[in-house]
C-alpha cells in the first residue's frame, strides 16, 4: 500500500454542476485566485449556469479542493470524478468565464435541473446496449469517436459539440421513436444533448450517468463493451476503458492505417493538426501530418537562415 500511494502523489478530478451563479465573472476571479494559491493546475469554465472543470494536483491539494468546494453550499452535492496520476495532467491553471460551460448554442434554453434524459447506471446501460432495436449516440466529437466508443455506437459527424442540433436534425430524426442512449466523456454533455433531444420529439432518450471514465471505473461492467481509450481534455490524451481481454484497438493511423491509439500533433505550428499516429510513422514524417506541412515548414527555416 505504501508503494502505491508514492507511485500516485498526484489525482485528476473532473466535476461539473449545473447551478446559477449570480455573479459568474466575479466567481471566476476569486476562484482563479483561490486555484493558484492552492497551487493546483487544469482547465474551469465557469458560466452563469454553473461549472466545469478538470484540475490535477497532489493527493493533498485535490483533497483540500474537494473539501472547500463541497463545503460551498451552491456545490454541496458536486461528483468528482478521480484518478490517479504521477504527475500533473495540466501545465498551468485557466478559469474563465463563459456563457456556457458546453458551447451548444440550441436556439431555446436547456436547463438540465429541468430537462434532460434517464440516467443510467453503468450497469444500466450496460444492459441496454445489448437490447434489439436500441440507437446508441456519441455525444462527442468526431476525433474522439476515432480512439475509442462504445460497440455499433452512431460516429458522430461534427468537428465540435455546437454542431450537434444541425447533424441530428439532417441525419437522426428517423429514431425519434427508438430507444435511444447517449454517452459522453464524464456526462456533461449529455446533459444538454438528452434535452435537445426531448425538445427535438425523441421520446426515449437515456444518458450514461458519469459518463465513460464512470463506467471504465464500475467493478461490475469493468469497461465492457467499450473498444479503443477514451479522449480526454489534458495532457494525458487518452486513457484506457475497457479492463477485461475483449478491448480492441479501433484507431488507425494517419500515415499508413495500422491499428492505433496514439494522437499527435503536427510538428508545423501553423497547422498542429492532431493525428492519431504509430511511433513508425512519427519518426518516418518527423512529426508532419502531411509531405506539404514538412516542406512549408523546411522552407520557411531555410528564408530564416
Amino acid at each position: 500500500m505504501a508503494q502505491e500511494q508514492e507511485q500516485h502523489q498526484y489525482r485528476i478530478l473532473l466535476y461539473y454542476k449545473f447551478v446559477n451563479i449570480a455573479d459568474p465573472a466575479q466567481f471566476t476571479m476569486e476562484h482563479l485566485q483561490y486555484c493558484k494559491d492552492l497551487n493546483v493546475k487544469g482547465r474551469i469554465l465557469i458560466a452563469e449556469e454553473g461549472i466545469n472543470g478538470t484540475i490535477s494536483g497532489t493527493v493533498e491539494q485535490t483533497d483540500q479542493y474537494m473539501k472547500d468546494m463541497l463545503a460551498n453550499p451552491l456545490f454541496t452535492d458536486m461528483v468528482f470524478k478521480i484518478d490517479e496520476s504521477e504527475e500533473h495532467a495540466f501545465k498551468k491553471m485557466f478559469v474563465r468565464h463563459k456563457q456556457e460551460l458546453v458551447t451548444f448554442r440550441y436556439e431555446e434554453p436547456l436547463d438540465p435541473n429541468q430537462l434532460s434524459g434517464k440516467r443510467l447506471s453503468p450497469v444500466e446501460f450496460y444492459e441496454g446496449l445489448q437490447q434489439e432495436d436500441v440507437v446508441v449516440i456519441d455525444g462527442r466529437n468526431d476525433y474522439e469517436y476515432n480512439i475509442g466508443h462504445f460497440r455499433n455506437a452512431i460516429r458522430p459527424e461534427v468537428d465540435s459539440f455546437r454542431e450537434f442540433p444541425e447533424w441530428i436534425r439532417n441525419n437522426l430524426t428517423q429514431y425519434k421513436d427508438k430507444k435511444v442512449l447517449t454517452y459522453c466523456t464524464g456526462g456533461i454533455r449529455c446533459e444538454k444533448l438528452t434535452g435537445f433531444l426531448m425538445n427535438e420529439g425523441f421520446n426515449d432518450v437515456s444518458q450514461l450517468e458519469g459518463g465513460i471514465v464512470t463506467y471504465g471505473k464500475d467493478p461490475e461492467v469493468k469497461g465492457r463493451l467499450f473498444d479503443g481509450k477514451c479522449y480526454v481534455f489534458d495532457e494525458r490524451v487518452s486513457v484506457p476503458i475497457n479492463r477485461t481481454d475483449e478491448d480492441i484497438i479501433v484507431g488507425k493511423c494517419h500515415h499508413c492505417g495500422t491499428a492505433e491509439d496514439r494522437y499527435i500533433d503536427c510538428v508545423y505550428d501553423s497547422c498542429h493538426l492532431q493525428h492519431v499516429c504509430c511511433e513508425a510513422c512519427e519518426k518516418e514524417h518527423h512529426g508532419f501530418c502531411s509531405d506539404q506541412c514538412e516542406e512549408t515548414y523546411m522552407a520557411l527555416a531555410t528564408q530564416e537562415q
